[in-house]
């Protein structure tokens, strides 16, 4: 299948199945995640930051930030005054700011803010959101993490630091509720290219004297190289994450899943 987009097959098996998707707009891996889950029949609820240009609709978009209590509480109360809670949450914001040139450029507030925005945004969230899964006895949690947690490098080190902490906290809550019917995932992209992802490809190409062919190469390359040879699609993470909110992944609990073309190469 080259273009998931395009297919036309979308069974409904998510028909009536409320959803909240964070960070669902800009180009990311949560637009793509809100338009395939909406072609299978889910109502999708979505967050941002900023409203996006063309919202298409208003009544199922939140505007606040997760990094913060308040943006969190606020996602909540909503949520739970309008529709009574959901049925599946997909924990997808994340990223860093924190600035190059090592741990020394690094402050206590660039560190808070990225485990803010990387795994208290989650624990939040999950925390409002449980008690009506588990009133209703059913509910899915996926939380997006990152390959990087398995590769902390000199710029990324807060970054991997608390996608690896979101992914302990992940298996700890797979646990706890697995026998009261709510199933926690976690899923790992690799190098996605998303319209940030291009953006940065974009700039590096102009810092390089390079064209965007070139700059993304580098990119990969200082991955260690991808062996499919190329970088993943939003679609493609999407995709994945379809399968785990559905019944057909219904005995698949507190399981990693890396999605990367083969970077990771342990066992």
């Amino acid at each position: 299948m080259n273009d998931l987009t395009n297919n036309l097959f979308y069974p409904k098996e998510l028909e009536g199945k409320r959803v909240l998707v964070t960070g669902g707009t800009n180009g990311g891996i949560g637009e793509a995640v809100v338009k395939r889950l909406t072609q299978a029949g889910a109502m999708v609820i979505t967050t941002a930051r900023k409203v996006p240009d063309e919202l298409k609709a208003s009544e199922l978009f939140i505007q606040a930030d997760v990094s913060t209590p308040e943006g969190t509480t606020g996602i909540i109360n909503n949520i739970l005054e309008r529709f009574g809670g959901v049925d599946i949450l997909v924990n997808n914001v994340g990223g860093s700011s924190t600035p190059t040139g090592g741990v020394l450029k690094q402050s206590d507030a660039d560190w808070q803010h990225t485990f803010e925005t990387n795994l208290f945004a989650a624990v939040r969230l999950d925390r409002g959101l449980l008690p009506s899964m588990l009133k209703q006895g059913y509910g899915v949690i996926i939380h997006v993490t990152s390959i990087q947690r398995r590769f902390p490098g000199e710029n990324t080190m807060a970054y991997s630091a608390a996608k690896a902490a979101l992914t302990n906290y992940s298996k700890g809550l797979a646990t706890e509720l697995a026998a009261k019917g709510i199933r926690v995932n976690t899923v790992a992209p690799g190098f996605t290219e998303t319209k940030s992802a291009e953006k940065l490809i974009l700039r590096m190409a102009q810092e390089r004297g390079t064209d965007y062919e070139g700059a993304r190469q580098e990119l990969m390359d200082s991955l260690g190289s991808i062996p499919i040879g190329r970088t993943a699609r939003p679609e493609e993470v999407a995709e994945l994450i379809a399968f785990l909110v559905s019944d057909r992944a219904s005995y698949i609990i507190g399981a990693e899943h890396t999605i990367d073309g083969g970077i990771v190469r342990t066992i």
